[in-house]
């Protein structure tokens, strides 16, 4: 049970609230469901909510005319995740949700999330950057099997998992189609686990299992044949020392509010830290509100908590 308590007991506190959503991302169709139904709990709790899709051409001379007094991200990727959309609100003097301008761009960037980690003494796995083909052979050092990633990509676009030599090159030029800079990662045998993050608390973690060769983008948002286990299976000293390690891990990168981090534990019970994201997926059947409800907390206390990240101390009732 967590202890987390809502510090705004009145919507009228919040004001006009813009939910951004949509965007131009290659995540523009899962940040439009995010965002439907973080609009849809925030108006049936009595909140000002509206929903703005960030795909127009004025969006902050809309924003700053439409009498906004805060903003909910729900945008996901390039342009929502990565910090651009941070900074403008800053601009605007918009408070806003989860995750500064820092924290989201280093979270965004898988390259440079791992050499935060690796600086701060905690665990991710041994990588090499591939800008240009004469890179390649650092990713065959590495050795097989690889998982070959766009560095600043979410929902597992542009990924796949490289078994032999001969599918390197292919690998790395789908991945070059979405980002310049690509990721090629030392594959972690073992289990897959997510630690949902909220108001500087964990929330209980969830294991994921496919059937597939990994938790790819139809594996999360199209396969029925994938798994989420929550409770973990984990002993409870194991998930705690887990929950403290995805904390250290996302306070290391500056991120803030809510958000995910993803791990592997290998055979020997390692943990090796993947990536984390600052703004994750808000759908019923996303991983942040499934851990949510694993700790008595509902989808609409959720957004609600969520939105209270958007609010000042001195504002609080």
């Amino acid at each position: 049970m967590m202890t987390l308590r809502a510090r705004v007991s009145d919507p009228a506190v919040f004001g006009k609230v813009a939910v951004l959503m949509g965007g131009r991302s290659a995540e523009r169709a899962v940040s439009l469901n995010s965002g439907g139904a973080v609009l849809k709990a925030l108006l049936a709790q009595g909140v000002d909510a509206h929903g703005v899709d960030t795909d127009r051409p004025d969006l902050l001379g809309d924003l700053a005319r439409g009498g906004f007094e805060r903003a909910f991200i729900a945008l996901h990727g390039r342009g929502g995740e990565d910090g651009v959309i941070q900074g403008a609100l800053e601009v605007l003097g918009l408070p806003y949700t989860g995750s500064g301008v820092l924290g989201s761009a280093l979270s965004m960037d898988k390259v440079r999330s791992k050499r935060v980690w690796q600086g701060a003494g905690l665990p991710t796995p041994p990588y090499a950057v591939l800008r240009e083909s004469s890179d390649l052979n650092a990713a065959r050092e590495l050795g097989y099997p690889l998982m070959i990633k766009p560095a600043r990509e979410g929902s597992s676009i542009g990924m796949s998992k490289v078994e032999q030599a001969s599918d390197l090159e292919g690998a790395w030029l789908a991945a070059a189609g979405y980002d310049r800079e690509v990721l090629a990662e030392r594959w972690i045998v073992g289990g897959e686990y997510t630690a949902a993050l909220l108001a500087g608390e964990a929330l209980p973690l969830i294991r994921l299992e496919t059937p597939r060769s990994f938790y790819d983008y139809e594996a999360k948002y199209q396969a029925d044949s994938t798994r989420y286990l929550c409770p973990c299976g984990l002993s409870v000293e194991q998930e705690e020392r887990l929950q403290e390690l995805a904390l250290r891990a996302f306070d290391a990168l500056g991120a803030a509010g809510w958000g995910r981090v993803d791990f592997m534990l290998d055979g020997e019970d390692r943990p090796w830290l993947i990536e984390a994201n600052t703004v994750p997926g808000m759908t019923d059947h996303s991983l942040v509100p499934m851990a949510a409800r694993a700790a008595d907390i509902d989808f609409g206390q959720l957004v609600w908590r969520i939105l209270e990240t958007a609010v000042r101390a001195d504002e609080f009732h």
